[in-house]
């Protein structure tokens, strides 16, 4: 395949699959957006809604689009990391041990209020995000070459909830935000409700077609690849990283994988607005996301009332783009 008939393909599934899912999702635009370059860049999304704005059927209609298998898991104060990766247990007839798959074992996996359950709990998946296997009773069983995980996170609610670590929310592309409908999608949603349009229904019946198989990812990635970012791009976005280390309100500022998946992140967008280079606007458009769950603030700022968007913003401002 050439460079350019691989980049045309890589662009054609993008609007694709953007306008399959768009048939189930009812604005939410830009959220399918950042959650297509997490799943092209072979990353994993962290997903901040109030509940019923479509979280989890989000990451179904993806599934379906692309051609994936998908799993849920509910995270629970009583989850147990067994409950997620699967045991092995005696079997009799053959006298040896069998393992018995838990849900982890899949393409597109959401994890539900994935800060209710414990620390231990949570854990259960860092070898699967950075590694893509997973390790049961000193066994180690490889996940799917697709493997992607969905982490949901409630803004509002936190009486009984687990704050994820910090080397777990870094391992984490990216953090997407997904806002309630304005009154026209949320009028839109109430018309078609109970009627063969509703979200839930397209999706059940066939409606929405899949425009790739999984094995066409690996052919689809290399192309991303091929995006084009100048060197003096590369340097600009390095210098907001560093930034963010530097900034008087940070108390612990990106590491090297929040480079790397900023780098990742632009030419995926790049991508998906149907070009083959990076420019200016795709790091800040991206910069957000990235960088907006891997910075801690310092006590007395975040008493003050200032927001990690505001710092992101503050650095951007500082960072002269190059020409």
């Amino acid at each position: 395949m050439s460079v350019e008939h691989g980049i045309a393909r890589l662009k054609e599934v993008l609007a694709e699959a953007r306008h399959e899912t768009g048939k189930v999702i009812i604005g939410q635009h830009d959220v399918i957006e950042k959650a297509l370059i997490a799943i092209f860049t072979g990353n994993h999304a962290l997903i901040e809604g109030v509940p019923g704005v479509a979280k989890t059927l989000l990451v179904r209609t993806l599934a379906h689009v692309l051609g994936c298998e998908f799993a849920r898991i509910q995270f629970t104060p009583d989850l147990m990391p067994a409950d997620i990766t699967g045991t092995t247990i005696f079997n009799l007839q053959r006298n040896d041990f069998s393992l018995i798959k838990g849900p982890i074992f899949t393409s597109f996996l959401i994890a539900d209020e994935i800060n209710r359950a414990p620390a231990k709990t949570q854990s259960a998946l860092l070898q699967a995000m950075q590694e893509r296997r997973v390790t049961i009773d000193r066994d180690t069983y490889p996940l799917p070459a697709n493997f992607t995980v969905f982490a949901t996170q409630n803004p509002i609610e936190y009486e009984g909830t687990y704050p994820l670590p910090e080397a777990q929310k870094d391992r984490f592309m990216l953090k997407i935000t997904m806002k309630p409908p304005d009154r026209a999608e949320e009028l839109a949603l109430a018309q078609r409700t109970m009627t063969k349009d509703a979200p839930e229904t397209l999706l059940m019946q066939g409606a929405v077609r899949p425009v790739m198989q999984a094995e066409d990812f690996a052919a689809l990635r290399e192309s991303l690849a091929l995006i084009v970012i100048r060197e003096e791009l590369a340097g600009y976005l390095v210098d907001i990283v560093r930034a963010t280390r530097q900034h008087e309100s940070v108390l612990v500022g990106a590491g090297p994988r929040a480079t790397q998946s900023l780098i990742m992140a632009s030419r995926a967008n790049a991508a998906v607005s149907g070009r083959d280079f990076v420019t200016p606007d795709d790091i800040k458009a991206m910069a957000l996301p990235v960088l907006e769950h891997r910075l801690i603030l310092r006590p007395e700022f975040e008493i003050e009332g200032l927001t990690v968007a505001e710092v992101i913003e503050q650095v951007l401002q500082q960072i002269a783009v190059p020409r």
